[in-house]
C-alpha cells in the first residue's frame, strides 16, 4: 500500500502533519471534524505538502521526522516542492 506522509496549513496559520493512504478522504476528515482532535479549535485551509512511496513504517518515521522541525525548516521543506502545493 502506497502511504504518504503530508502537512496542512490551518486557518490559525499553523502546520499540521500527518500520514494517511488517500489524502482526499483525509483532508475531507480533518474538514469534517471527524480527524484529528488538532482540528478541533481550527480547520485545516489547504494541503501544502505531500510525500508519496512510502509503507506505512517509513511514512511513520519520516512523520516523526518532520513534527520535530521547527517551523521554519517545515517552510523550506514546504517551498521545496513544485507548483501544486507551493504557497
Amino acid at each position: 500500500m502506497n502511504w504518504q506522509v503530508y502537512i496542512i496549513l490551518c486557518t490559525d496559520d499553523s502546520l499540521y502533519t500527518g500520514i494517511t493512504t488517500d489524502i482526499e478522504r483525509r483532508f475531507a476528515q480533518h474538514a469534517a471534524g471527524t480527524g484529528a482532535r488538532y482540528f478541533r479549535g481550527r480547520a485545516p485551509q489547504r494541503l501544502v505538502y505531500l510525500e508519496s512511496g512510502h509503507d506505512r513504517s517509513s511514512a511513520s518515521r519520516r512523520e516523526s521526522v518532520i513534527k520535530k522541525l521547527r517551523r521554519s525548516d517545515k517552510r523550506q521543506l514546504i517551498a521545496s516542492v513544485v507548483e501544486p502545493f507551493r504557497e
